[in-house]
């Protein structure tokens, strides 16, 4: 089918305006107009080509919630009319270890991911939510509860579901004690979900600046990270701390403040962590961890959480042809909310 997105044609260009067709539908696969999209920092990395594995051209997006236009002849899940929502995979071999418990996210074969990425039948790129349709296979759209609010579900696909995998792995509930490093997009879903799961949560960031956001947002206490004397009282405090911070930096500063098998899980930085001092860690059976996404059965879960807890990202609307804008936003500074299109205008 024919359809319009927005598409960088090349490593750091800006994104314009693109004509495109979409696979023809198969089977098992839904077809669904796109209302809203989330914009996530990992877009900004992908269409600048900042991991090296990004194709062009490029139609960013896995935060996505639509309408079904039509479905395949052996879909179940979904009708015309129903809403539906496609996070970071569009596929998986279905048949692996991984897949089978309901891990897409670790696929043997390698999950396919919702944009740039290799079409597992066809080997066209998947193109991602900056456009006004999507086709997935039914396996990989969730369902949404009528309560959701539609404009602010998007960032649950991807800030949602990277925070709520580690806390659900980890075992966090109201005994627990997390902190959550950064106040960005992934940040405030932690702080959120934490909070709603019972944890005693705590917010670290550079500065004072966001500690009126923060406490707003339900976080029950504030760490400035520069201010030696709080970091050191805050020693052996946390029993978990999420680090969402999307760039590399220094992780020795917060390993202290892990308790004794305390777990510090890398979310934001893709690649180099850079150095880590191994003391803290062996002297207190402490471990540093990375998570991706979450597979779709806990990506549905979280859905479900949301909905039944009234828990929604905090969103700044925009038109697609003020994304150029927003990535400049993302470049700058790491904001307390998320970016979502509305893709009504497009």
């Amino acid at each position: 089918m024919k359809t319009i997105g927005y598409a960088a044609h090349a490593a750091g260009e800006k994104l314009v305006p693109w004509d495109f067709e979409r696979r023809a539908a198969r089977p098992n696969d839904v077809v669904m107009e796109i209302l809203f999209c989330g914009i996530c920092h990992s877009d900004l990395h992908m269409a600048k080509n900042d991991w090296s594995f990004a194709r062009y051209p490029l139609v960013p997006g896995h935060e996505i919630v639509g309408r079904v236009l039509e479905v395949g002849s052996e879909v179940t899940k979904f009708k015309p009319g129903d809403h539906g929502a496609v996070g970071c995979m569009v596929d998986s071999c279905q048949t692996c270890d991984q897949c089978r418990k309901g891990e897409e996210q670790f696929c043997r074969e390698g999950n396919t991911g919702t944009y740039s990425f290799p079409d597992r039948i066809d080997g066209t790129l998947t193109k991602g939510g900056y456009s006004k349709h999507i086709v997935v296979r039914q396996e990989f759209v969730c369902t949404l509860a009528d309560s959701l609010d539609l404009s602010r579900t998007a960032p649950i696909l991807c800030a949602g579901i990277t925070t709520w995998s580690p806390l659900r792995h980890w075992n966090v509930g109201p005994a627990s004690r997390v902190a959550v490093i950064g106040m960005g997009g992934l940040g405030h879903m932690a702080v959120k979900l934490a909070t709603a799961l019972g944890a005693t949560v705590t917010m670290i960031s550079r500065s004072l600046n966001k500690k009126e956001t923060a406490l707003a947002i339900s976080a029950d206490h504030f760490l400035v990270s520069s201010d030696q004397e709080e970091m050191k009282a805050a020693m052996n405090g946390f029993d978990l701390i999420l680090d969402t911070v999307p760039v590399q930096h220094a992780l020795d500063d917060y390993i202290p403040l892990l308790d004794i098998d305390g777990t510090l899980v890398m979310l934001g930085q893709v690649g180099p962590w850079g150095e880590v001092n191994g003391l803290p860690l062996m002297f207190g059976r402490r471990r540093v961890a990375g998570s991706p996404i979450g597979g779709i059965k806990e990506t549905q879960e979280v859905l479900d959480f949301c909905a039944r807890k009234n828990i929604l990202p905090e969103c700044k609307i925009i038109r697609p042809d003020e994304i150029n804008d927003a990535f400049a936003t993302l470049e700058k500074a790491d904001i307390p909310y998320r970016f979502v299109m509305d893709m009504s205008s497009l």
